[in-house]
């Protein structure tokens, strides 16, 4: 008879250790999620135990407190969409760049959305005055240079100053819906790439991500011939993999290709080897024929199926109840084919 696989508890080995935790979670009256919690002050001794140097003790516990401080700000306003805005620190505001990426702002946040910014001067300023301060957020990162916050969000309670780079980023793409890149340097590529990145492997949710430069501008065509020419013609990406991205010159038409992409989907998970989609309105049994039909590749088996009711692992998002759910299995790979889908259940 095949024996059960056993999982061994995360916890120190000294038994008397595991109970102070314990009574410790005790006396702060067991708050929810205190497994993870426990975890995480097992993970803490874990270092002293494993003689870590002083300054990767240093790293870990800064990048902790960076990350419980951001999300704690980001919490009163987790049922309102966002978009994260990128651009170069260095643009004039009297360039079209900036103006257009104001412009934006202002557009997306009339229907409802808040923005994300470095929180600079540049197209970071310019997202920023065009949502208004009551509208925006600044993640900023601790330089010796060009990175003070910008006056539209300068002492405003939802700016954030981060030390390290990579806490900041996962904020970005952890805390919005939608990505939009605008000309700019290393850190913007460096910001698109990262999302892009996550996205086409699964680390992420399917989200909008858009490059967006004035009329007349060759700036993202030129990137985009990059991609193109090399990493598609080299077989280093997908020819579906462009599909992730939308190019445009228009601040309404980026506004009006996230709005689509969020008119029936509404969010996803796993829930075992099941790919949920949370859909806002149930799908007519013809358009769910045809997905079965055009998406068959990206399934390792069985159907698309529909469901009106939320599963038994849900119970602990009842915000999300009301929602229809799209259940399938999904091979964890084609990404860029899953946001085709997407693209076309919003068409319902």
């Amino acid at each position: 008879m095949e024996q059960p696989i056993r999982h061994h508890a995360y916890e120190m080995k000294q038994a008397v250790l595991n109970e102070r935790i314990r009574d410790l979670m005790h006396a702060a009256g067991n708050p929810p999620e205190a497994k993870f919690l426990t975890e995480m002050i097992v993970t803490a001794l874990k270092m002293g135990e494993d003689e870590m140097e002083r300054g990767d003790i240093k790293m870990i516990n800064t990048a902790m407190k960076e990350l419980r401080y951001a999300l704690k700000v980001f919490y009163p306003y987790a049922n309102t969409n966002k978009v994260a805005i990128f651009g170069s620190a260095r643009t004039p505001r009297d360039h079209p760049d900036y103006k257009q990426a104001r412009e934006f702002a202002r557009i997306i946040v009339k229907e409802g959305w808040m923005v994300i910014t470095g929180a600079a001067s540049g197209i970071m300023r310019a997202g920023n005055e065009g949502a208004g301060r009551a509208n925006s957020f600044g993640v900023n990162i601790k330089l010796p240079f060009e990175q003070n916050a910008n006056p539209e969000i300068f002492g405003d309670p939802k700016l954030i100053n981060f030390k390290y780079f990579f806490t900041r980023k996962l904020i970005f793409v952890a805390s919005s819906e939608a990505t939009v890149l605008c000309p700019g340097g290393f850190g913007t590529h460096d910001e698109g790439f990262e999302t892009l990145t996550l996205v086409q492997t699964g680390k992420a949710a399917p989200r909008p991500i858009i490059c967006m430069d004035p009329p007349g501008s060759r700036y993202w065509s030129s990137w985009r011939n990059f991609l193109e020419t090399q990493l598609v013609t080299r077989g280093m990406i997908d020819p579906d993999d462009i599909g992730l991205i939308h190019f445009t010159h228009n601040p309404q038409d980026a506004v009006n290709v996230i709005k689509a992409f969020y008119r029936n989907f509404h969010s996803q998970r796993y829930i075992g080897h099941r790919l949920i989609l949370r859909i806002k309105k149930p799908l007519i049994a013809k358009k769910l024929q045809t997905l079965n039909r055009r998406y068959a590749d990206i399934l390792t088996k069985g159907k698309i199926r529909q469901f009106m009711k939320p599963f038994a692992e849900e119970e602990n998002e009842k915000d999300t109840f009301h929602l229809a759910r799209l259940a399938m299995y999904f091979n964890r790979h084609k990404y860029a084919r899953l946001k085709a889908m997407i693209d076309e259940i919003n068409e319902e």
